[in-house]
């Protein structure tokens, strides 16, 4: 299959043509939140296997008195709402696309706290490399609820094919430009996954 060498030829397209975009993104984040400009964290790619996944902060540092991060509503700054409707933020994820961590278009990474709450039909979306974009994405983006994601993500599983990765590639230049789905309803980004109702009768049984 092609999907590799689609990977590493868009990723580095991507990388040179948006040089001056992750530049002029860099010297923004960094003037508004201060360094870093990129913020790296831990997520499940193949099988599973935890890689560092980076985006540009969008998000300060901000904590309570007790040192615990405040809420992602208190903390997601004015050029932080901007970077994530635009999917701008999302851009140093093409460093990871060249690396082979992850593919431009796949079920998206998610932290690994979530993987020993995937029911056995959700623990296929970690049988494909995760993507920057995905069927999940261009059908609901965050504003679908967990479990419709996760049927999205093992659908797109299950009928892959470089056709249907070119169709999702350039179905999602149309939703960017359109900005929806970008948080859930009533949140500023996504609720954590606490499980899905089949996952606790499978635990309980």
């Amino acid at each position: 299959m092609l999907k590799r060498p689609l990977d590493i030829t868009g990723a580095l397209l991507g990388l040179l043509l948006l040089s001056p975009v992750f530049l002029g993104i860099t010297l923004v984040v960094r003037r508004r939140m201060g360094p870093p400009a990129l913020f790296s964290q831990l997520r499940a790619g193949l099988e599973g296997q935890p890689f560092r996944l980076y985006k540009f902060r969008s998000m300060t540092d901000t904590r309570d008195k007790d040192g615990s991060l405040l809420p992602d509503a208190e903390r997601l700054t004015p050029l932080g709402v901007f970077l994530r409707r635009t999917s701008l933020d999302e851009l140093p994820q093409l460093w990871n696309v060249l690396r082979g961590t992850m593919s431009l278009v796949g079920p998206r990474p998610l932290p690994l706290e979530y993987v020993p709450l995937y029911n056995e039909r959700q623990r296929k979306r970690l049988s494909v490399r995760p993507g920057i974009t995905g069927w999940a994405q261009i059908n609901g983006r965050n504003a679908l609820a967990w479990e419709e994601k996760f049927e999205l993500d093992v659908w797109y599983v299950e009928h892959r094919s470089l056709w249907l990765d070119l169709k999702i590639l350039a179905a999602t230049a149309w939703k960017v430009l359109r900005r929806e789905g970008i948080s859930a309803p009533g949140a500023a980004t996504m609720p954590p996954f606490r499980g899905s109702v089949k996952h606790y009768k499978e635990n309980d049984s």
